[in-house]
């Protein structure tokens, strides 16, 4: 398997990775401190084709391949977290939906915008009680004449501070439960929609919201693909997602991989670099040999991704070990570091709280798992 890039994506990547460097890392530490949402970033970001990078370019995206994607998401996570997620909710959680299931129309209304920047989309799929079981929705959407009203709450919206769209899953038939879902284009703010801000140990800046949503009337046409398959539509967006998330999550590995080089190289101890020390060497070796395996793992997920268009099983694979491996280093950077590393306001400390999201949304570790079983024991059947 030859994952060597092309002229074309090597000069993408090469513009990412200047972006990120110039314009994103300097600005990643005041985004967590402020916590809000970086506009001004998401723009630069959008400019270079990075809110639209599969979409096709006659729809106004970027038209680029998902081994591209993943190599973006790991530049951006690795100066920002928070910009990386952000981006990634609206790449694959929202215009790529669009993208497959959109009528003509909605593609029209929506699709050029979001992979532009000109609009940022949303993901409203969680609730209180429909997290790891996604199926359990209590949101309902209940015909009124040629229209639909829409009950229920959703939360930890990431982009809805700013969203013009967001696509709402909510029971069309509650007696079907999974079968019944149906997904719903809502452009924010509309009436009937209250929200209630978010805070966060990490990845401050996304803009997450919960949304209560009361009598919220919406068209016939704002239903997006058929009635009762909108927890079909969910998970094929979560598939790509998850290996964006994972990418996400390696960079945040990576960059914090490169804190504990750079200060093992720094600090002395004893008379010498604490990198001299074999105990500080072999965590080193661990976290990079950890990180390179998580990289493979995205990379062939995203390459069958493009060949295929499916992944379920290579998606998770990529963002478990992915998110659980970018964790372990930025816990032993931390421990690198010492006291340097758990002063408030360091990069590591940083890190250390952004990358605990990676194992917990879009599916959280233990999701995962059941996920590759499942897929594991259909093999044998």
């Amino acid at each position: 398997m030859d994952f060597a890039l092309s002229p074309e994506q090597d000069q993408f990547v090469a513009a990412v990775r200047a972006f990120a460097r110039d314009r994103v890392a300097p600005a990643a530490a005041g985004i967590d401190a402020s916590g809000d949402f970086p506009r001004g970033l998401v723009s630069e970001a959008a400019a270079l084709g990075l809110a639209g990078i599969t979409v096709p370019r006659d729809q106004g995206g970027a038209g680029r391949d998902y081994v591209s994607y993943t190599h973006a998401m790991e530049a951006i996570a690795q100066a920002s977290a928070t910009l990386a997620v952000i981006l990634s909710v609206n790449n694959s959680l929202v215009v790529e939906p669009l993208v497959v299931h959109g009528t003509a129309e909605q593609r029209e209304q929506w699709v050029g915008r979001l992979a532009s920047g000109r609009a940022i989309g949303a993901f409203a799929l969680s609730e209180a009680q429909a997290g790891s079981d996604a199926a359990n929705q209590l949101t309902t959407a209940r015909a009124d004449g040629p229209d639909y009203l829409i009950t229920g709450t959703k939360v930890w919206v990431a982009n809805a501070l700013v969203a013009d769209v967001a696509i709402v899953f909510a029971l069309t038939d509650p007696s079907a439960r999974s079968r019944g879902i149906s997904a719903f284009l809502v452009p924010l703010p509309s009436p009937g929609i209250t929200t209630r801000p978010t805070d966060s140990l990490g990845m401050r800046g996304l803009g997450c919201l919960d949304l209560e949503l009361r009598d919220v009337r919406v068209p016939a046409s704002a239903l997006l693909g058929e009635p009762g398959r909108g927890f079909r539509l969910a998970m094929r967006a979560l598939e790509g997602g998850r290996i964006a998330i994972a990418a996400q999550a390696l960079g945040i590995g990576q960059a914090a991989l490169q804190e504990a080089l750079e200060y093992s190289r720094r600090r002395q101890a004893f008379g010498q670099p604490i990198g001299d020390f074999q105990a500080v060497q072999f965590q080193l070796a661990d976290l990079a040999t950890d990180l390179e395996a998580a990289r493979m793992l995205i990379w062939r997920a995203a390459s069958l991704h493009d060949l295929t268009g499916r992944a379920a099983l290579e998606a998770a694979m990529a963002k478990l070990h992915a998110s659980e491996a970018a964790h372990r280093a930025a816990d032993r950077a931390m421990q690198i570091l010492a006291s340097e590393g758990y002063r408030r306001g360091s990069t590591v400390e940083r890190l250390f709280r952004d990358v605990r999201a990676a194992e917990i949304y879009q599916g959280t570790s233990e999701v995962q798992r059941m996920v590759i079983a499942e897929k594991l024991l259909d093999r044998g059947r």
